[in-house]
């Protein structure tokens, strides 16, 4: 079973790094986890400045069991999304996400796994602050409220960066079982405690333009 990670610059970190983290805990030897980018030879320079190397590039990589799809700095999406420096990442994920066993995103990733036609006619959810972006796009049904992750089918859609851990766990219920996930779970001492309750409210149109 393969899961891959397609990642670009300016990428959020913990959208690869935390579901990454919990993907590398599943006790399967068969199951093997790549990072796919254009080119293997020069960093991903995340949003935040994190400088790390992908182990695959988009020719090497033809088939997923399963695509994570993160989201980014809304700069790097609207290039992704309109400009031809995205033109290969989207069709990556038109490509292989269009057989994929289970498509997945984080984040602002719904909104390239969006405009790449993988949730039309879909239920999805994304960061709370990208919600009204997500709703111009008239074949996905955006679900109410902000919930950490929400499944349709095969499509399994996160909110906000954090949400890549309790849609990763989830993500692992299904390829797995319980059991496996608990393990995973207890493992990272997931089990958090924030100091604050929600106070999200969601912007009242998109901030950002990919057209």
């Amino acid at each position: 079973m393969i899961i891959g990670i397609p990642v670009y610059h300016n990428v959020d970190l913990f959208d690869v790094t935390g579901a990454h983290e919990v993907f590398k805990w599943i006790p399967d030897p068969a199951i093997e986890v790549r990072l796919i980018a254009a080119n293997v030879d020069e960093p991903i320079v995340t949003r935040d400045g994190f400088r790390f190397l992908a182990t695959h590039n988009f020719q090497q990589v033809t088939e997923l069991d399963v695509l994570w799809v993160p989201g980014g700095d809304p700069r790097a999406l609207a290039q992704m999304m309109s400009g031809a420096a995205g033109r290969d990442y989207m069709n990556f994920l038109s490509t292989v996400g269009a057989h994929a066993t289970w498509v997945c995103s984080v984040c602002e990733g719904a909104l390239l796994s969006a405009a790449a036609g993988l949730l039309d006619g879909y239920e999805a959810t994304t960061h709370w602050n990208f919600i009204p972006c997500l709703k111009k796009f008239e074949k996905v049904k955006v679900v109410d409220g902000f919930p950490r992750y929400h499944l349709d089918r095969n499509r399994l859609t996160g909110g906000g960066i954090s949400s890549a851990i309790d849609e990763s766990l989830h993500l692992v219920r299904l390829l797995k079982d319980d059991d496996v996930a608990r393990y995973i779970q207890r493992t990272l001492q997931y089990y958090p405690e924030p100091p604050f309750p929600s106070d999200i409210v969601a912007p009242p149109a998109c901030m950002f333009s990919w057209t």
